[in-house]
């Protein structure tokens, strides 16, 4: 198992002794963009870590989000990417039918990446119908490392945000999951 983290604007600074990846949020609905992206995408480049990027869907007008994510994401050829579906701010949530275009549309305008579902146990076992979830499902279960609560194949398991999103990924090393990551 590798380990990694996930990070936001929420992070001053993270650390990146002893992880293998760091996931990015990028974007978010239409207009947010993560102010720190930069910093934190040399931080972790700078580690020798596989990095990818997520963008936080909100529900309506995804190909404008699409445009908007790949458009604010400093990514390069074999970077992971991700979309985040959860409840949003307000309340609402994207639709399975969005999320599954979201992710279908990010394959085709970036065939040299994974692309990725994050969700929580519950979206997965309570909201998801279609059962889509691009190259790779990241799970979030809040239980032992490597062991979610799902039947389902999964890459990526965050098992605690407690004091960071901690993540295991499904790879023998690094060197697995940059390749896996470039397609």
């Amino acid at each position: 198992m590798l380990h990694g983290i996930d990070v936001s604007a929420f992070q001053e600074s993270f650390v990146t002794e002893k992880l293998d990846f760091v996931v990015i949020k990028s974007t978010e609905g239409r207009s947010y963009t993560n102010p720190k992206v930069s910093a934190q995408v040399k931080r972790a480049r700078d580690a020798d870590c596989v990095v990818g990027f997520y963008h936080f869907l909100w529900p309506g007008d995804v190909d404008e989000q699409v445009e908007h994510f790949l458009g604010k994401t400093p990514e390069k050829e074999g970077d992971l990417l991700a979309v985040d579906w959860e409840t949003t701010g307000d309340g609402t949530r994207a639709s399975n039918k969005e999320k599954d275009q979201f992710i279908r549309a990010v394959k085709k305008k970036r065939p040299g990446h994974r692309v990725l579902l994050y969700c929580n146990r519950t979206f997965w076992l309570n909201h998801d119908t279609t059962s889509y979830a691009g190259d790779g499902l990241w799970i979030a279960d809040y239980v032992d490392a490597g062991k979610p609560r799902i039947k389902a194949d999964w890459r990526i398991h965050q098992y605690t945000d407690s004091p960071l999103d901690r993540n295991v990924a499904d790879f023998k090393d690094a060197d697995d999951l940059r390749e896996w990551a470039r397609g």
